[in-house]
């Protein structure tokens, strides 16, 4: 009999450890299972994916602003939504060459599924800081990739980065200059020294400038501090300036345009924001539609492309923007043909 009841103590205990270890076993996958950032409950019992995107810029302007904007919206056309299916973390470099560095590496070592840098040097910081990593990398408001060494050419991608370039039609925007300034000789321009787009687009410039009567007068700056100095320089020399997409000049526009509004004289910008903020006009490029093309081919590389056989695309279309009320304060009559609503 005692040896009956012992037995029975003995089966109840083990009863109870068992049940303890099968609640803690539970407890530990619930745990587990809320824990998880990387996907998300369907309701149905399985888990979807969420992608994690890091995206940066160099710098804090309306031109790469709309980059981003056009970016995430492009990515919801591929069907990745923010809180759905995709977690987008977006730092900004704020004109800081080492802030730029580590963020790059800071998205190099947190896993993202893809990183999407919009300017040149935020591109590259990425590439250099992903590559290694198999991290594709997406670059957006790229004048010349294979300049940059962000591509091999038009046609060929580097292994792991494509993107959208944001090519100037310089010649488009010549044309303009002339129409709008019949008689005008001298275009200034002024451009980062160190950005390589910067350096090749004056290069268009110049070999393109003698066709439609201009000569070209640049002026380099290696910082954004370089700026005012410079526009005084060119402003005593010429009867316009082009801006182009230089990201130091462009973050310093409201400095140039005081000073160039001060001697009457009239600055084209190179996309629709400069516009508005008040050059006169451009022959300019749409960068949210920008953003947009750079992130359909981002959805197209999370659903499974191979971003090595994607060669970098273009935007190639253009459009004319004029500040009627910037014409009418430099006394400048818009011709009736490049009117726009």
């Amino acid at each position: 009999m005692m040896r009956k009841m012992r037995m029975t103590r003995r089966v109840n205990v083990f009863k109870k450890v068992i049940s303890a270890i099968a609640v803690s076993a539970l407890a530990t996958a619930m745990l587990t299972g809320c824990g998880a950032s990387s996907s998300t409950s369907t309701g149905s019992g399985q888990e979807k994916k969420v992608y994690k995107v890091g995206v940066t810029q160099i710098s804090d302007h309306p031109s790469l602003d709309n980059c981003r904007k056009g970016f995430i919206e492009g990515l919801k056309n591929e069907g990745f939504v923010e809180g759905q299916n995709l977690e987008i973390e977006f730092v900004g470099a704020q004109d800081d060459m080492a802030k730029n560095t580590q963020i790059a590496q800071n998205f190099a070592n947190s896993g993202k599924d893809l990183v999407c840098g919009i300017a040149t040097p935020s591109a590259q910081a990425l590439y250099a800081a992903c590559h290694d990593k198999n991290i594709p990398v997406i670059f957006n408001a790229v004048s010349d990739p294979v300049a940059a060494n962000l591509a091999k050419s038009k046609t060929e991608a580097l292994p792991g980065i494509s993107g959208v370039s944001d090519q100037l039609p310089v010649e488009a925007q010549l044309q303009l200059i002339r129409k709008m300034l019949p008689d005008a000789k001298k275009i200034g321009i002024l451009y980062s020294t160190g950005e390589a787009n910067s350096v090749s687009t004056l290069e268009v410039y110049k070999e393109l400038a003698p066709k439609y009567g201009f000569e070209i007068v640049d002026k380099g700056i290696s910082k954004k501090a370089d700026v005012p100095a410079a526009a005084d320089v060119v402003l005593n020399e010429v009867d316009c300036i082009s801006n182009m997409t230089d990201n130091t000049v462009v973050s310093a526009l409201a400095i140039v345009l005081d000073k160039a509004n001060a001697k009457k004289i009239p600055v084209f910008g190179s996309e629709e924001e400069q516009v508005k903020n008040g050059c006169l006009a451009c022959a300019g490029l749409d960068y949210v539609q920008l953003g947009v093309q750079a992130g359909e081919m981002a959805g197209k590389v999370l659903k499974g492309t191979d971003i090595s056989t994607i060669p970098y695309e273009t935007l190639s279309e253009s459009s004319v923007k004029v500040n009627d009320e910037v014409a009418s304060s430099l006394g400048i009559t818009v011709p009736d043909d490049i009117k726009t609503k």
